[in-house]
This record gives structure tokens, C-alpha cells and sequence, in this order.
């Protein structure tokens, strides 16, 4: 018995393998594989594009045929693709093809190129119309374009150079979407073994239309830095044609770019100006800079007061008033306040020392040498346009409470009440 069952089941794996060499053999074509090779180097770009075209005279001929009708017409087959992909290739001779037939057929193309091949190349990139900064920056993202030519050209024969263009605009294009989508690029190629790629770059729409300049200070007088307007602004020109898109996405870049004029130009050096920066990219970007030090306080103010009665028998209803401080640190301030009244011809001095008690808060000790008497002050930053503000003066026993509203950064409107009157207050920042 166990003789007859080890020569069934013997039987049984020798029916096994004639039915498997049958199905195989009655089995078809699903699927093409296919490599392309060449006798020297074979750039990846060209390679993935011949291998393409070379699967789709494949797939055309095998796709569906019986593995054993294959095998028979091999050698005519492989003839035929030699053919015709020699009649569709510029810069190589097709030397063979070698096919292996099965369920996955695969195809393999030999190739020899027809002259010398490209050893080197260089290329060159210009951009069109951008200010030295912009085209620093779009430099830096465009680093690696000239790597998309480098791949696509070089070990190529240089007769199928000019054949590459279509394939190397779309990996340009592909690298612009990806590094610098504000951008498009133009290009030609001159081929030879050391073969030139010019590439010029040009901004696309939408683009910076005007840019406006906004310059503030809390700690000079605005009218220093608007001495020093005309330059900057020429500095903010420059973004002018730049496409919005690049601006927003090297906004920190630009702002960086603008602190750096600002605070080392000659007028403001002394200064030793901190300068913040803010771009608010659109086609009419704005650019506001705020440039304090801390230093020095100098601000100078007018007054304009509205509606008041009473002033103690003095015309002092427009006042000037130059405030020059040092910093003795981050909170502690000594300072000299000057007023003047230039309706009758008259003006006053005090001496004083301030610390700010909060972000927001401030106290201060004024002493006025004219009329000799001590001063106490305080204010409160209520909210982002709205202070109030409290005086008292020892002398004569006299206190004053505003309330001030910002109307902008050149101007601001006080309500003001005292022991003898009430009225309103135009105050300019010069």
C-alpha cells in the first residue's frame, strides 16, 4: 500500500507540472515592461521619455498575444520595434531590441548615439525687471534651476538637444510651481559638447501697483524722519512690478531689507534708532515703520485749545511744546519740558523725571522754573486710541484731568477740565 499511494500521488505532481506547462503555454500578454539602455551615459529625463515611447509601440504589438505565438515570432517582433522607434529617435541609432516573452513581457532597447555627446553645461539665468534685493531673493529660490538642465541635457548626444526642449519646459515649469510660483521662465539652448542654457525669468500678474510709506516715531521728532522721507520711499519704489505673491512670501526678508536703510542711513545713525517694519503686501502695498531708540525721548508738540474762558490773565491758547529726555533705563526718564507761546510772545521751563509703572502707565515730577512750583502728574493707556491723564500743581493748587483721543499718528483730541474751566484740545505731533 504505501508503494501504490507514493506512486499516485507521483502521478498526481507529474499531471500537475503537464497541466502547468499547458496553461503556460496557452497564457497571454498582460502587461510590458521596458528598459532602455545606451552605450555611454542616458540622462533620466530622456530615459523615462524614450522608455514611454518605446512601451507604447510595445503595448500596441504584444498587448493580448499568446506567449507561445510570441516566443515563435520573437525575432520579427524585436525587428519591428527596432524600426520604429529608430524612425521617431533624433541623436541615437537604435542597435537592438531583445524581447522576453511571459504574462509580463519585457522589452529591452539597446541604443548608440550618433556624434559626441554633451560634457558640460553652463546655465545662465536673468531676471527681468527686478530691483537688486528682489533679484537676490528670487536668485536664492531659482538656486536650483539650473540642476533641471544639467539632468536633462548632459550625457545627451548633441544632435538631440534641440529634441528635449518640450520635455525640459515641463520639468522647469514643475520646479517654478514648486520654489517660485510667481515667477515663469523662457529659455534657449544652444547644444554643443559644452552646451548653453540662457534663462530669463519674468514676473507674473498680479504686481505691486504703488507702495505707501507710513514713518512714525514715539521717541524723535516725526519731522526727522520725514527729512529722510524721500529716500526711503525710493527704497519702497523698488517693489514696484514685484509680483504680490513673492512679496508676501518673502515678506520678512523685505522688512528686514527696509530696517537695515533706515537704520544705517547718515541723518538717523546718531540717533541710535530700533526700527520695526510692517508690510502689508497687495497691489497698492503698504509700508509702515515705526523707528525709536531707546535713549532718548525728544517729541515735539502744538496745541491748539478750543472753548476756554478763563487762563489766569495769560493768552496761551496755542502752546509749542519740546520735550528732550535721556533714558536712565528701560522705565526711568530725566527730562526738560520747553514751552513756548507764540501768541504773546512768552514761554516757560520745567525740569522733571519720569518711570513708566506698567506698559500701559506712567508717572511723573515736574519742577517749573518760571513759575516756581512743583508739578505731579500721572496717565493710563485706557485702550489703543484712548489715554487719560491727571496734573496737579502744588503751587497754586490747581489740577487738570484729560481725556485724549488718537486720531492718528499726526493727531489726537483732548477733553479738558479744571478747577475753573473745561474745553477741547487740537494736539499736533510734529
Amino acid at each position: 500500500m504505501p508503494l501504490k499511494a507514493a506512486g499516485f500521488i507521483g502521478l498526481c505532481l507529474l499531471l500537475s507540472v503537464l497541466l502547468m506547462g499547458r496553461t503556460e503555454a496557452a497564457g497571454r500578454v498582460e502587461a510590458v515592461q521596458v528598459e532602455v539602455t545606451a552605450l555611454h551615459s542616458l540622462p533620466a529625463l530622456a530615459k523615462n521619455r524614450m522608455e514611454k515611447s518605446v512601451e507604447a509601440i510595445a503595448l500596441q504589438l504584444l498587448m493580448g498575444r499568446e506567449i507561445a505565438e510570441l516566443q515563435a515570432q520573437k525575432a520579427r517582433d524585436e525587428s519591428l520595434i527596432v524600426e520604429v522607434f529608430d524612425k521617431v529617435l533624433i541623436g541615437y541609432t537604435v542597435t537592438g531590441a531583445v524581447i522576453e516573452p511571459g504574462e509580463t513581457a519585457s522589452v529591452r532597447v539597446m541604443l548608440a548615439p550618433w556624434d559626441a555627446t554633451i560634457e558640460k553645461v553652463v546655465p545662465a539665468i536673468a531676471v527681468e525687471g527686478m530691483p537688486d534685493m528682489v533679484e537676490k531673493l528670487v536668485r536664492q529660490d531659482a538656486a536650483g534651476l539650473g540642476e533641471v538642465f544639467q539632468k536633462a541635457l548632459l550625457g545627451l548626444p548633441v544632435a538631440a538637444g534641440e529634441w528635449t526642449t518640450g520635455l525640459i519646459r515641463q520639468e522647469v515649469r514643475k520646479y517654478l510651481e514648486q520654489h517660485l510660483p510667481e515667477f515663469r521662465a523662457d529659455f534657449e539652448v544652444y547644444p554643443g559638447r559644452e552646451t548653453r542654457a540662457e534663462i530669463v525669468l519674468y514676473p507674473r500678474l498680479p504686481v505691486v501697483r504703488t507702495v505707501d510709506l507710513s514713518m512714525r516715531s514715539d521717541t524723535i521728532p516725526n519731522m526727522t524722519l520725514l527729512s529722510h522721507r524721500g529716500e526711503v520711499q525710493k527704497k519702497c519704489d523698488e517693489l514696484v512690478g514685484v509680483p504680490v505673491g513673492f512679496v508676501s512670501r518673502h515678506k520678512a526678508a523685505l522688512e528686514e531689507e527696509f530696517i537695515r536703510e533706515m537704520d544705517e542711513k547718515g541723518g538717523l545713525s546718531r540717533w541710535k534708532l530700533t526700527t520695526r517694519a510692517e508690510i502689508r503686501p497687495g497691489e497698492n502695498t503698504q509700508v509702515m515703520s515705526r523707528s525709536d531708540t531707546d535713549s532718548y525721548r525728544v517729541r515735539l508738540e502744538g496745541w491748539l485749545d478750543v472753548g476756554r474762558r478763563s487762563d489766569q490773565g495769560r493768552n496761551r491758547d496755542i502752546t509749542l511744546r519740546l520735550h528732550a529726555g535721556a533714558m536712565l533705563s528701560r522705565k526711568d526718564e530725566v527730562f526738560t519740558l520747553l514751552d513756548v507761546y507764540p501768541e504773546k510772545p512768552d514761554w516757560g521751563w520745567q525740569l522733571g523725571y519720569g518711570r513708566s509703572l506698567s506698559s500701559k502707565g506712567r508717572a511723573e515730577v515736574r519742577y517749573d522754573l518760571r513759575d516756581s512750583q512743583w508739578i505731579m502728574a500721572a496717565s493710563q493707556q485706557l485702550a489703543r486710541r484712548w489715554l487719560l491723564r491727571y496734573e496737579y500743581r502744588w503751587g497754586g493748587r490747581i489740577w487738570e484731568t484729560a481725556l485724549r483721543y488718537q486720531l492718528h499718528d499726526f493727531m489726537a483730541l483732548e477733553y479738558v477740565v479744571d478747577r475753573h474751566d473745561n474745553w477741547l484740545r487740537v494736539i499736533g505731533y510734529f
